[in-house]
């Protein structure tokens, strides 16, 4: 069962450095963080656990006079998943003001959420027009924001709805990798097709810590008993291996689709600091994951963390002098900037973008 209740103050986080999977500087929650079944993902946190009998969810009841009190920095993400937005629409709220106010948000959404948000057409624009995604534009700019679907849980028939709500705007998928259930290769391989089908441009897996009560809901949903492989390994065997392969196995999958591999912040073509700041982090959590070189990967995630703080604008640093007088950058972090600003792709970048895309049945490149 779960109790709705109207009372709590909107959840807001900023971050002074991007953070993955979702790379944003603000988090807007209007709803308490558990309130999934069986299974609840707090997509904040990164952390499954499981649902209780009697379920307590509130709900943020002025979203849009919290807002305007706020001070909220781009990139902006409003968590909406579950079943609560499909009730209250307190995350289409939120996309609404952040829309008016020309701050770019990006939208999640999950299996069991509201989907693509209902926003009426925009002055000048036509239903059809808008039906076929022709959006209005902001300074030359998409105003509409970017949505990202949750594949949990993993119900394909229901994603496969969702996906083509979304095919008339800017979209992709995030995968919690969770075993076994969003560790099975034949599923990712059927989403992902669907995804490139409804033209998604990223395709990205979420690390999730998940607890043990989330375990035992995972094993009681799927009725596994306990002289099943899947049981034991669940309980009784360290299954990070498996994740991490199954994240560079999903990066694999993107890159053959032609899908993006991360999930693309809004704006994410603009050459910002925070976006290079997010190239950077992406760069290094990846070394680290596979430790690849951990001290330079080190090195990478201080530049990375740097550069979002800088007051001044690496493009225009570029075009003054050079990145070479910004000191608290490291070589290869100069390095990879410089090409990046340059409008190409940085080479230390593909190498270890290659390196991470792994097949996980086969151990090789898709």
């Amino acid at each position: 069962m779960i109790l709705y209740r109207k009372a709590a103050p909107l959840r807001i986080r900023r971050s002074v450095a991007p953070e993955p999977p979702f790379w944003c500087a603000t988090s807007i929650a209007p709803y308490s963080t558990k309130r999934g079944v069986p299974v609840s993902i707090d997509y904040l946190a990164s952390r499954a656990t499981a649902a209780t009998e009697k379920m307590e969810v509130t709900v943020c009841e002025n979203v849009r006079e919290e807002l305007e009190r706020a001070r909220i920095d781009a990139p902006v993400l409003i968590e909406a998943t579950e079943a609560a937005e499909v009730v209250f629409r307190r995350g289409e709220e939120a996309l609404a003001f952040c829309e008016e106010e020309r701050i770019d948000a990006m939208y999640l959404t999950s299996t069991r959420g509201g989907g693509r948000p209902s926003r009426p057409p925009a002055s000048g624009v036509s239903p059809d027009a808008e039906a076929r995604g022709e959006t209005p534009r902001a300074g030359g700019r998409d105003a509409r924001s970017p949505i990202a679907i949750a594949a949990w849980p993993l119900d394909l028939p229901r994603l496969g709805e969702l996906f083509e709500e979304a095919r008339t705007t800017s979209w992709g998928v995030v995968i919690p990798v969770i075993y076994p259930i969003t560790t099975d290769l034949d599923a990712l391989n059927t989403l992902a097709a669907a995804a490139r089908a409804n033209g998604a441009t990223f395709f990205a897996a979420m690390a999730v810590d998940v607890d043990a009560t989330a375990k035992q809901a995972i094993a009681g949903e799927l009725q596994l008993a306990s002289s099943d492989d899947r049981y034991a390994m669940l309980f009784h065997a360290d299954v990070a291996p498996i994740h991490l392969a199954t994240e560079r196995h999903i990066a694999a999958l993107a890159a053959s689709l032609g899908m993006r591999d991360f999930v693309a912040p809004p704006r994410w073509d603009d050459r910002s600091n925070w976006n290079a700041a997010v190239l950077l982090t992406l760069t290094a959590s990846r070394m680290i994951a596979m430790e690849l070189d951990l001290d330079l990967a080190g090195l990478i995630a201080r530049s990375a963390r740097a550069v979002a703080e800088l007051d001044k604008p690496l493009a225009r640093v570029a075009e003054a002098a050079s990145l070479s007088i910004v000191e608290v950058l490291d070589d290869v972090s100069r390095d990879i900037l410089t090409e990046w600003l340059e409008g190409s792709e940085p080479s230390f970048v593909d190498y270890v973008n290659e390196q991470w895309r792994l097949s996980r049945s086969s151990d090789a490149p898709l």
